[in-house]
């Protein structure tokens, strides 16, 4: 399916230290379109935390059928704030408060893409997120970080890639500077919600657990959990984050598209009530990618 994207739609937020930008891709036909909020990671690129990155899963998604509305974030290396800005450097609750302004303000961003007239089906929403874009849909779908409560009731359900993991597993280099992280509480994550992790993934900078660390949201969050494991998969997930990333230590266009037909597969199945999931994990078991477990 064709798709077109607007960049930048521009939302004023008061009180945010620079207004809140966001790209816009979509098919162009179809109407009672579901929504995809994409939450960006960090990375050492400049454009990859930011509306510019995961064009792999953008416009994927779009040419699926979906409004993928994909905001830079204040995390993002492309605005360089400040290091005393408050909430520097990961920003963490603002990320999470950018997806509810997003949703507040849907007749404005209708208005910015005429094409998006009455396309929208705002009954039917969904937030995917890639690393700290992971955290962010975590916390949207119901996850606290202490007392601190950020979730969307808007939102159906939601797809954690490479999402970090309880905070009694993670490095001092974490504890000294991302303390928020420690008190990550996956028992109020009550949203569906499906959770990504590679079995390479060691993610040494952040965690003393190795892989198993990203599928913590997974077993320790209660409610309708699903757990995809790929095989062979690194923090990159083949390359989900944008196309021919040098920073992808896991190169795999076959990676990339298992990631894409199975993640696309489970939000539909949440938002329009299909059994693509199941379908799709039918094709998982034969392809040797990886597996799937369930839990309700």
């Amino acid at each position: 399916m064709a798709v077109f994207t607007v960049s930048p739609v521009v939302l004023r937020i008061p009180g945010r230290p620079v207004d809140l930008q966001l790209k816009v891709s979509a098919p162009t036909e179809g109407t009672e379109l579901p929504i995809v909020l994409l939450s960006h990671g960090q990375g050492y690129s400049n454009h990859l935390s930011s509306l510019n990155g995961y064009a792999p899963l953008a416009n994927h998604y779009a040419a699926q059928g979906f409004v993928v509305l994909q905001p830079t974030h204040l995390s993002s290396r492309t605005l360089n704030l400040p290091a005393d800005t408050p909430g520097a450097p990961l920003f963490w609750r603002s990320r999470a408060e950018d997806m509810t302004h997003v949703l507040d303000r849907l007749d404005e961003i209708e208005n910015a893409v005429p094409q998006l007239g009455n396309r929208l089906d705002r009954a039917k929403v969904a937030v995917v997120g890639h690393s700290m874009g992971g955290h962010t849909a975590s916390l949207l779908l119901g996850t606290r970080t202490g007392p601190v409560d950020l979730r969307e009731p808007r939102i159906q359900a939601g797809v954690l890639l490479g999402a970090p993991g309880r905070g009694d597993a993670v490095t001092d280099t974490v504890r000294e500077n991302y303390p928020f992280m420690l008190d990550t509480d996956f028992s109020t994550m009550t949203a569906p919600a499906l959770v990504v992790a590679g079995d390479k993934d060691t993610s040494e900078h952040l965690t003393v657990a190795g892989p198993a660390w990203h599928a913590d949201p997974y077993h320790l969050a209660p409610g309708e959990k699903d757990l995809l494991t790929l095989f062979g998969a690194e923090h990159g997930f083949g390359g989900v984050a944008g196309y021919d990333v040098a920073e992808t230590t896991d190169e795999s266009p076959e990676r990339v598209a298992a990631v894409q037909k199975l993640t696309t597969a489970y939000l539909r199945t949440r938002l329009d009530k299909t059994d693509d999931w199941q379908q799709a994990g039918e094709w998982l078991a034969t392809t040797g990618f990886g597996t799937v477990e369930s839990k309700n």
